[in-house]
């Protein structure tokens, strides 16, 4: 819900979110759609897949997330690999990509003091650059490079993301 995301900066809570850990994911998730569903920051037990796609499974997700809670995250390269894994993970049986994107700006916020202006990532390339990203992620790399931005406390720049974000999602 893009109310709950707005509040969830608006309020300073996105401060206490551990930044990078699949507890920080799971507690965006849980806090940006509690309202919603009631398995709001619960890893999935079933398998899931989108068009051809399968993602992580399930009876080897909590594991996988264990991986990539470990991945190294210093160089913008690194943090967009375990950003990829994340989404291939797919942890939540569904709403994961607004949560994962906020989550990846945690990420780059903390070690780069960056974060991906969406308002400037188109939603097409975005969405075709996570479709091929199993397989190559030089695509996603090069469009979210091309949007960062050092102006992570500017409350348009977030907000003007947020919606973005989830115009990814409209069907």
């Amino acid at each position: 819900m893009l109310k709950k995301a707005k509040e969830l900066f608006a309020s300073g809570k996105i401060n206490e979110i551990e930044v990078g850990t699949i507890k920080g994911l799971q507690d965006i998730h849980e806090y940006i759609f509690q309202d919603e569903f009631e398995h709001a920051g619960k890893i999935r037990n079933v398998n899931i897949s989108k068009g051809n796609f399968r993602f992580a499974a399930s009876m080897f997700l909590k594991d996988t997330l264990k991986t990539i809670e470990k991945l190294p995250e210093k160089t913008f390269d690194e943090i967009i690999v375990k950003y990829v894994e994340m989404n291939i993970a797919h942890p939540f049986l569904e709403r994961n990509g607004r949560a994962t994107r906020i989550w990846l700006d945690l990420i780059l916020k903390k070690n780069l003091g960056l974060v991906v202006d969406w308002s400037k990532v188109d939603k097409i390339l975005y969405l075709q650059a996570m479709e091929r990203s199993p397989v190559n992620d030089l695509e996603i790399k090069t469009l979210l490079s091309k949007s960062l931005t050092d102006k992570f406390d500017n409350r348009e720049v977030i907000f003007k993301g947020l919606e973005q974000s989830y115009f990814y999602e409209e069907n």
